[in-house]
Parts: structure tokens; C-alpha cells; sequence
């Protein structure tokens, strides 16, 4: 489920184990009634603070995705991938139109938004790290074309 977090990220660190775990359920890798990595596992996986995963379950857990069988685990509730897969979608809709208005207010052209966005898409990268070398790399103002 979660691999690895970016400390270094923008996005702190409980919210980035929370969006992982609705990523999974809304791509169908997590299903009803899977169990959640204990605290101490995840926090040791992760190299983390316990409680910083604790919040990130009980978060999750107020959000109505999983709930906690004490003593057993955390278990991902049932009946919530397509509420979980409509909340990812609408939430990465804004923040899509939020990067494709700011890149329009900076002068970029439609053809270079979009060959980023294709650049981003045949990238295998998780969220939350590093900006590949190879996208880095368009950040280059285009060259001027003679008239």
C-alpha cells in the first residue's frame, strides 16, 4: 500500500498517508475489509513518528473510510470505493484547474501544458516525490522563434 512518504513534500505527512490509503481504495487496490498495517508497522516502514500515522487513521477513520476493531486492526469499511473514487476525482479536478489557470496567467501555451501533462502521465512515480530529471528539464523557457 504505502511505499514511502516525502518528508520534504508540501503536503504533510499524515495527509499524504491518508490520501495513499484513499488512492488504494479508489483504484480498487485496498477493498471492504482489508486490514490497514498496524500503527508501529507503518511507522516503522516509514521511519516516522507513531502518532503521526495514528492521526492519519483517525482521520480516516471520522471520514468514514475505515473503521477500528480494537485490538484486531484497522479495516477499510465497506460500500465506500465509488464515494472514495468521486472525492479523489473531484479533488484532483480542482487542483488540475488551479495548475492549468497559473500556468495560463504565466504565458505558457496550450501546447506546453500539455506536453507536460503527457510527460507527467509516462512517468512511473508515486505523489508526493521528487519532479523527475526528465520533467525538470521542460521548465527551460521555450526558444524565441524568429518572425
Amino acid at each position: 500500500m504505502i511505499q514511502s512518504i516525502d518528508i520534504h513534500s508540501s503536503v504533510a505527512v499524515y495527509v499524504q498517508i491518508e490520501n495513499h490509503v484513499q488512492f488504494a481504495i479508489a483504484s480498487g487496490r485496498l477493498k471492504p475489509g482489508d486490514r490497514l498495517p498496524s500503527v508501529r508497522e507503518l511507522s516503522e516502514r516509514l521511519g516516522i513518528n507513531p502518532n503521526t500515522v495514528a492521526k492519519a487513521y483517525r482521520d480516516l477513520e471520522v471520514m468514514g473510510l475505515v473503521y477500528t476493531r480494537r485490538g484486531m486492526g484497522v479495516f477499510i469499511n465497506k460500500d465506500i470505493k465509488t464515494k472514495c473514487g468521486q472525492d479523489c476525482r473531484k479533488r484532483i479536478i480542482g487542483r488540475l484547474f488551479e495548475i492549468v489557470a497559473e500556468a495560463k496567467a504565466a504565458g505558457m501555451s496550450r501546447k506546453e501544458v500539455l506536453t507536460i501533462i503527457e510527460a507527467s502521465i509516462a512517468v512511473d512515480a508515486t505523489p508526493y516525490g521528487e519532479t523527475p530529471a526528465s520533467l525538470t528539464a521542460l521548465a527551460k523557457q521555450p526558444k524565441k522563434t524568429s518572425k
